[in-house]
């Protein structure tokens, strides 16, 4: 059961801390060796950097990028599950203490609670103190979307979706796998979503080399981003916000966003708050358009960030408490040996 322990601590000391500026993140790490190895298999393929394919106009070889993609996706994924079991393993024969203690702090790293409230809380702030240019520069740290001419309300809601979101990416999903397999596990799903936020992307560069990753992190995320959405229910009770609305909402826009999963909670949000999410936005100067979430009942104001941050905290205390039972039916039932 030193994982259910190992879990609350860790949850804590996530909303106590948060991520302390100077401390590099092991997402850090992550990242650094997606995109070494991106480069690396780019150069395999083409004998040189993606800049030089495109200044030498070379033929595109779609199914080699394709392959690399995989390849990239497995490396990143598989080793980071391993190098984590590793450490935690050769802690746990030095001393089960020294093992305990570093799963907890892996756990604290992984979650990104007081993170995500932080962040976007600076937004808030900004339009609170009416400094627009000021919000604008703010978010453009959170999306990928165009912010430089966006209104008071369309910041807003760029924040209130973005809380939403990756309350499922950043605080549930995490929590789940951690419960199935403890902090590797987590550290596994946590390499699934920074890849995805690398290099699933449909520009020119990363259409196929980031095609397995989209997909790994669509399948990942599932299950969790439907349990997130059912705490936000929750939650969404507890704070008496309109439950009826967000059901309703959940029911009826649950899939109205390119990703199958990314919706699910910003159909809860929107529903419960009575605001609408989603809608066209510009990418790199270019108009994508997405399907709305939600009613146009009011325009999204800056006080539904606090509003969106309070289910934020309520969800993820649901889902640890949760994800504890799951870890305990595990242990009970089958000795899940990742779990204790």
């Amino acid at each position: 059961m030193n994982l259910i322990y190992a879990m609350l601590l860790g949850f804590f000391l996530d909303l106590l801390l948060g991520d302390p500026h100077g401390l590099i993140h092991p997402v850090q790490i992550i990242g650094w060796f997606i995109t070494k190895i991106k480069e690396g298999l780019q150069r395999l393929i083409y004998g040189c950097s993606w800049k030089e394919v495109k200044e030498k106009g070379l033929e595109r070889k779609p199914r080699a990028e394709l392959i690399a993609g995989y390849v990239l996706t497995v490396l990143i994924v598989i080793g980071t599950f391993l190098v984590i079991a590793g450490i935690l393993y050769g802690a746990g024969r030095i001393h089960p203490w020294l093992r305990f203690g570093l799963e907890t702090f892996f756990i604290y790293q992984i979650l990104a609670t007081k993170s995500l409230k932080t962040e976007s809380m600076k937004v808030y702030y900004r339009l609170k103190e009416g400094d627009l240019e000021g919000a604008r520069k703010e978010i453009s740290y959170l999306v990928g979307r165009d912010t430089q001419q966006l209104d008071e309300s369309e910041v807003a809601k760029a924040d209130v979706e973005t809380i939403a979101e990756n309350t499922a990416d950043g605080v549930i999903a995490p929590l789940f796998f951690i419960a199935l397999g403890g902090a590797p596990l987590g550290f596994a799903y946590k390499a699934v979503n920074t890849l995805d936020s690398m290099v699933a992307y449909r520009n020119e560069e990363l259409l196929h080399i980031g095609h397995a990753s989209a997909k790994l992190d669509d399948i990942c995320n599932f299950i969790p981003a439907r349990l997130a959405a059912m705490m936000m229910l929750l939650a969404a009770a507890v704070l008496r916000l309109d439950v009826k609305d967000a059901w309703r909402i959940f029911r009826r826009d649950r899939f109205s966003h390119l990703s199958p999963n990314s919706a699910q909670t910003e159909a809860v949000a929107a529903g419960a708050l009575h605001i609408q999410l989603g809608g066209t936005h510009n990418y790199f100067g270019k108009p994508v358009e997405k399907p709305t979430i939600g009613d146009d009942i009011r325009p999204v104001e800056y006080e539904d960030i606090r509003r969106t941050n309070r289910l934020l905290y309520v969800s993820a205390v649901f889902t640890l408490i949760v994800c504890c039972v799951i870890t305990f039916l595990l242990v009970y039932f089958l000795g899940n040996p990742l779990t204790v």
